[in-house]
């Protein structure tokens, strides 16, 4: 879908459990109002009075294509400008509401929040619907994140937005030329996991035979702990098609670390 015709999509409301005050749901606490001054790209959004000393944020969940912001040699990801524009749109004229998960900022002093509007509209759920983000989930800040990853499945399999160019396109696990050029970005895997094993510590699945070059996703303690307490074995995931995300970096060879379970999604196929 070309970003014009994206940008033009009907908003609706997605209710994640019981809501409590402006549609907020349950799992969330409630901020303050605020009205928007200036939208930065796809996920950070200037404020018109600060709020608690900070005057921007940083919409907690998603990743939106991202803009060089006067970082020298930073390229423009594809889409970018659309995604700025649809955030500009979702959000033009309206009065916001802060809600907040768990960690409430950032190591940039950005307030970490979700965005309501008040005509009902969740500002994450709306970028993932036009496919004008993906999710980008941290171990301290995963409330709603299974809705999202929902509506992040939705908007790919419809090629709505990012979805429908190659450069953001789910990889394949087996295909290491192209995981060795993406080191260093943000990326979805998906694969087979051919074994899985506990090293000290840490767990490491394998997608490969050969450990040393082939992908490989590797869990601490503290992330095995969580997987724990939401019902999954990591040890257990060998012979499983999964989908990762995370930054893809090189320890042998392109590895993912993962922190906690919804970076990881286990598949039918």
């Amino acid at each position: 879908m070309k970003a014009r015709g994206a940008v033009l999509i009907v908003f609706m409301a997605l209710a994640a459990g019981p809501v409590v005050a402006d549609g907020i749901p349950a799992e969330l606490s409630p901020g303050p109002a605020v009205r928007v001054a200036d939208v930065v790209d796809g996920d950070t959004v200037v404020l018109r009075e600060a709020v608690d000393g900070a005057d921007q944020v940083r919409l907690v969940g998603i990743q939106a294509p991202k803009l060089p912001l006067g970082r020298k040699d930073f390229p423009t990801w594809p889409l970018a400008a659309a995604a700025k524009q649809a955030l500009l749109k979702i959000i033009n004229g309206k009065r916001l509401r802060l809600a907040f998960g768990d960690a409430r900022m950032d190591r940039h002093g950005r307030h970490l929040a979700h965005l309501y509007a008040d005509d009902g509209t969740w500002v994450q759920g709306a970028m993932l619907r036009l496919g004008m983000a993906r999710v980008y989930s941290f171990a301290d800040n995963r409330r709603l994140v299974t809705v999202m990853l929902d509506l992040e499945r939705q908007a790919r399999m419809a090629r709505r937005g990012i979805w429908g160019l190659r450069f953001y396109a789910v990889r394949a696990a087996d295909d290491l030329d192209r995981l060795q050029r993406d080191v260093g970005t943000f990326q979805l895997i998906k694969g087979r996991v051919t074994d899985a094993a506990k090293v000290k510590s840490r767990v490491y699945l394998n997608f490969g035979e050969n450990w040393r070059d082939d992908f490989t996703v590797s869990l601490d303690a503290k992330a095995r702990r969580l997987f724990s307490d939401a019902g999954m074995d990591a040890l257990a995931l060998k012979g499983q098609h999964v989908r990762v995300r995370g930054w893809l970096k090189r320890r042998n060879g392109p590895q993912v670390v993962v922190s906690h379970p919804e970076q990881l999604e286990v598949l039918d196929r």
